[in-house]
């Protein structure tokens, strides 16, 4: 099963996500993200962040998680390349992103990515996979 897939869109640019349970789902949709961010192949992290939210629906918890992700990829100039989820159910997760510190890794930066969006965004599952679609604003 493929992690994510880039899907066409007018002016910003949306994956398909893809995973066998919600927490494969939040894992797969921070790599495509950071995968659309950055080179990430062959990256080796060297340095983590532990994430904590709440939000009112998986949906909501979604966006929060990969807009914590961004806000700490800006503000602690972080690549992250794997994630680790500790705890998830619809409205809580507790994860740890882990990553390489941008400095030497700069050459690896490919596209800016602002947020996450809540258009048109419904996780779902069919045949015992979730998938979503999540649009980023850039």
């Amino acid at each position: 099963m493929k992690r994510y897939e880039l899907v066409e869109h007018t002016s910003d640019i949306a994956i398909k996500v893809y995973g066998e349970s919600l927490a494969d789902l939040f894992v797969n949709a921070a790599y495509g993200m950071f995968d659309i961010i950055a080179d990430l192949e062959g990256l080796k992290p060297s340095t983590s962040v532990k994430i904590e939210l709440e939000a009112a629906n998986a949906e909501e918890l979604l966006v929060s998680w990969l807009d914590e992700l961004i806000y700490n990829f800006y503000t602690k100039y972080i690549i992250f390349s794997e994630f680790k989820i500790y705890g998830l159910n619809d409205t809580k997760v507790s994860a740890e992103a882990f990553g390489k510190h941008i400095g030497e890794n700069r050459s690896r930066l490919k596209t800016e990515i602002k947020a996450a969006t809540y258009h048109g965004l419904r996780i779902e599952e069919k045949n015992k996979i979730y998938e979503v679609q999540i649009i980023f604003d850039v």
